[in-house]
Formats: C-alpha cells, sequence, structure tokens
C-alpha cells in the first residue's frame, strides 16, 4: 500500500512519561495517525540536536515538524539548524507537514512572521473553517468546509511568507492552515492529539503555572462536551503527505 515509501518525524519536543508509557512518545502518536502498510518511518530528535545527514535527506519522501514547548520565534542554536534543513527541503520539492511549531517555524522559514498570540492561550477543541480554494483542494476528501480539532498553543503565524496562502481560519487565529507550493503545508491545530493528551497537557501547564486552576477546570468541563474529527484530519494529514490530493 505505501509503496515503499520513507518519513520522517522532526521531533521538536521532549516526551513527557505519560505521553511515553500510553502511546510511545509524540512519535508514536504521529505514526499512528500517517503510517501505512509497507512504509518506513524515523524520528530524528532535532530539539536535541539530532538531524538527518545532508546525504540522507534525499532519501525520504516527507516529513513531519511536531510541536515544541520552545518559541518558533525564538533563536535557539536548534531552531535556527531547523530552519535552515527546512529552506534546503523547499529548494528540494519535499513534502512537509508542519504541526503547532511546525507551522509556526515552517512560515518563518519560508519568510514570515511568528509571534505571541494577541488573543491569548487557545487550548480546547476549536472550529476551524476552509477557504473555497482549499475546499477545491480537498473536494476529493469529501470532508466538511469546517473542522474541529485540538489545540494547545499561544503563539501564532502573525504574517505569512511571500507566495504562501491562508487556507483555513477560526475566529481566534487568522492563519489556522497555509499552503506554499503543493509541497508545504501548516497546521496549527493538532490533528494527530487525542483528547487524553490534551489533559494530560493541561495538567502539566497548571503544574507549571502557565494556566490558572479555575481556567484549567473549565477548559476540562468543556472538553466533556466537544470531539475533534479526527478522521477527516487523518485523511487530509496523509493525503497530502503521500501526494494523493
Amino acid at each position: 500500500m505505501g509503496g515503499g515509501k520513507r518519513f520522517a518525524v522532526l521531533l521538536c519536543a521532549e516526551d513527557s512519561d505519560y505521553v511515553k508509557k500510553m502511546y510511545g512518545g509524540y512519535y508514536g502518536v504521529f505514526v499512528e495517525m500517517l503510517a501505512e502498510e509497507g512504509e518506513t518511518w524515523d524520528v530524528f530528535k532535532v530539539a536535541n540536536g539530532e538531524f538527518p545527514d545532508d546525504d540522507e535527506i534525499a532519501d525520504f519522501d516527507g516529513f513531519v515538524i511536531t510541536g515544541s514547548c520552545n518559541d518558533a520565534h525564538g533563536n535557539d542554536a536548534w531552531i535556527c539548524k531547523l530552519i535552515a534543513l527546512l529552506n534546503r527541503l523547499d529548494s528540494l520539492n519535499k513534502k512537509v507537514l508542519g504541526i503547532c511549531f511546525g507551522h509556526q517555524i515552517l512560515s518563518r522559514a519560508l519568510g514570515g512572521k511568528t509571534g505571541r498570540a494577541l488573543s491569548g492561550w487557545d487550548i480546547g477543541v476549536t472550529s476551524i473553517h476552509l477557504s473555497s480554494s482549499s475546499s477545491k483542494l480537498f473536494s476529493s476528501l469529501k470532508i466538511p468546509t469546517t473542522l474541529s480539532v485540538i489545540e494547545c498553543h499561544r503563539d501564532e503565524v502573525r504574517e505569512l511568507p511571500p507566495k504562501a496562502e491562508v487556507i483555513a481560519w477560526s475566529e481566534k487565529t487568522s492563519v489556522e492552515m497555509f499552503r506554499y507550493g503543493d509541497h508545504m503545508l501548516g497546521i496549527q491545530g493538532h490533528p494527530e492529539y487525542t483528547k487524553d493528551i490534551l489533559l494530560h497537557l493541561i495538567d502539566r501547564l497548571l503544574q507549571h503555572t502557565f494556566i490558572e486552576e479555575s481556567y484549567a477546570d473549565a477548559l476540562k468541563a468543556r472538553l466533556v462536551k466537544v470531539e475533534p474529527d479526527k478522521e477527516a484530519w487523518k485523511k487530509l494529514c496523509t493525503s497530502f503527505l503521500k501526494g494523493r490530493l
């Protein structure tokens, strides 16, 4: 089925013990959503300075950039190295899917601007609206024009790269998704997350005093009533990455 294709997850976060135990780390979460029979999936812990060698980049059919606790507008050494890698992948026309931090750093690498979201944290299940052009792009998938996705971020894409196109937005975030050519796609939300992972993250944010207890309680109460469109997102992400759109 997969035709022997090879993909890599560029891991931009440290796995918590809980996610490691329950899901095999965030790498395991992405493989669960995206991998198909016959494919090879590798992981590079880029936040720890682990990058693919220059001579093996060409061997990969596509790359996925994960979320992170770091700021995409930061200048840590690994972030600068990741930006250089993304520019190389662009020049090679490689498929790249950026998720949350990955969406932001992809935009930055291509010439866009990122920063703190003016509306503050967005945590929970958010309804995002696909643009008319993206509805045509995804027409073969037969998915709704409004999709629910799990979000957990306080940064955002402030300004798109030249030649990039916004293909989805929400009431809180003007750039929920963007495309750059046919080979690069950014998604601000977390199509790979389960509600269980988000509940775990809410507890971690509370523990590290990033959010207040009353806010955490309200988020958990709301989460009981809503579901993300996980199957539609799986279809969208796999179809983009495997060149089936």
